[in-house]
This record gives C-alpha cells, structure tokens and sequence, in this order.
C-alpha cells in the first residue's frame, strides 16, 4: 500500500557542466573537464510504500570539518511578546547534512554551476548505497573503491546513469561524540571517504552525485581533496553528513535532494529524502 502522493510523476533529467580551470591550492593540479550536456529523461511513476529521512538534525552543536561551531541561533521574536516565533541563523553554507555543488571547488569565472543553478531534475535521482561498514571499521581513512563498485554492480546490476551513490561506512552512529570528526591530538582526523578512482569510474557512468556518511568526500587523511578537486568542477554534486542509510536498500529507491536555492551558494544544509 502506497503513501499519500506515491503516484507522483517525477522527472529526471540529468542536466550538469563543468569546467576546470586552473584550480590550485591544496597540491592539486589543473585537470581537463567533464562536459555533460542536458537529456530529458521520460517521466515515470514513481510508487513507493516509505519516505525515509537521511538529513540529521542541525544544531549548533553539529561536529564540523574545522571543529568549530558553524550554525548560531538566536531568537528574534518570540510569541509571549510579538505575537509569532522567528529566529536568525548565522551559518556557514557547509554544515550538518548538505550539499556541496560544483562551484564549491571551481574558481567563480570558471562557470560550474552555483546550488541554486543545478537543474531540479537532477535532484530526484536514483539511490544507490555501497556497504563499507566492515572495512570502515577496520579502516577508519578507507576510501570506496572501484573495485567496490564492480563487486557492488555484481551483487545488484548496473548503477543507472543520473543516479546518486552513497557510502554507507556506519559513521553516521558517531554524530555525536568525539569518533565522528576522530581527530587525534594534533588535530589529524580519521573517517571514510571516496578514492578518486571510484569517482572517476562513477563520471564515466554518467552518475550525478555521490553521498558520504562523513564530513567529507575525501577521507579524513586526505592531504590534496583529490575527489573535492576532480568530482565537483566536473559539474557533479556531492552529499555529505548523511543519515540513516542503513534504512534504505541498496537499489530501488528514489533520493530526492532538498538542496537550497541561494544565488552563487556553493552548497547549504539540504533536507534529504528517500522514497523507498
């Protein structure tokens, strides 16, 4: 049994452009652009039986990259006195569960798309989620590998072109403690992420976004963000801090991407959903 709003027809078009000029910092170097042009998909009925949250609550207490507070809250407003509630949020654009958008790596003329450019048809996407729970826990820098994703193509048949991958390392059960950002005492920290060769296998797939339990793309010990340099100036998109993806199967679901609409933001805090 459906839902409410199961039969929603839902488009996906995968429409994304990516330029790379001469992107420096962090010991990378300039690499040649993957180019996508925009292809309509036809429209199909999607049905699903559960909507599942992978966004954690933000808070001002949410672990971050740099290890400070990155989100203020502050009443503005109150009901006893003015009638209405509203708050102001002081916030970075890269907090809690959100999006990084290809502008976030790429040089501002460079022309890669800002969160607010990125195509709504490729924000409802095909889901696919990689298991590295045990070799996350016997790695905490693991990085998916393409290996990775041939056995997991083996197990659950071709990951559809336009489709977001996930990473699910179980690090999402760490928000919350100290193990989540596992910085040792000089500062270094140690979590999962993607490989360059997993993502570089992913662009020749055509897929459109990768997603990571983490606070980053890259794993933790990365020195040159090999994969912040490479995925996103590509004119990809990536999802970072996500939750609860062992609620979700590994094939078969919908993600759609509540990402915000801010002109020249390279990313925000996004609501995330699964249609499973």
């Amino acid at each position: 049994m459906c839902v409410p709003g199961c039969q929603e027809f839902i488009t996906r078009k995968l429409s994304r452009r990516g330029f790379f000029k001469g992107v420096g910092g962090l010991g990378a170097t300039a690499a040649a652009a993957t180019v996508f042009q925009a292809s309509a998909v036809p429209a199909r009925a999607a049905t699903f039986t559960a909507a599942v949250d992978l966004t954690h609550v933000l808070a001002p207490d949410f672990p971050t990259f740099p290890g400070i507070p990155a989100i203020e809250i502050k009443p503005k407003y109150v009901i006893d006195k003015d009638g209405y509630n509203l708050n102001i949020w002081t916030l970075e654009e890269h907090v809690g569960t959100h999006m990084d958008a290809p502008l976030h790596f790429s040089k501002a003329d460079s022309g890669a798309q800002s969160v607010a450019e990125i195509p709504v048809g490729s924000l409802v996407v095909p889901l696919c989620v990689i298991d590295v729970k045990a070799k996350a826990a016997a790695d905490p820098n693991y990085m998916v590998t393409a290996d990775d994703i041939a056995a997991f193509e083996a197990a659950n048949g071709a990951i559809p072109a336009g489709a977001c991958v996930a990473m699910n390392s179980g690090w999402s059960s760490k928000v919350g403690t100290p193990g989540f950002r596992n910085a040792d005492a000089a500062g270094a920290m140690s979590f999962p992420g993607f490989s360059k060769a997993a993502t570089d296998a992913l662009s020749a797939k055509n897929v459109v976004g990768i997603a990571v339990d983490t606070l980053s793309l890259d794993p933790g010990n990365s020195k040159d963000f090999a994969v912040h340099y490479s995925w996103l100036p590509s004119g990809h998109w990536g999802l970072e801090c996500v939750a609860n993806l062992d609620d979700v199967p590994a094939t078969g679901s919908t993600l759609v991407v509540g990402a915000p609409k801010v002109k020249d933001g390279t990313g925000g805090p996004s609501r995330l959903i699964a249609l499973v």
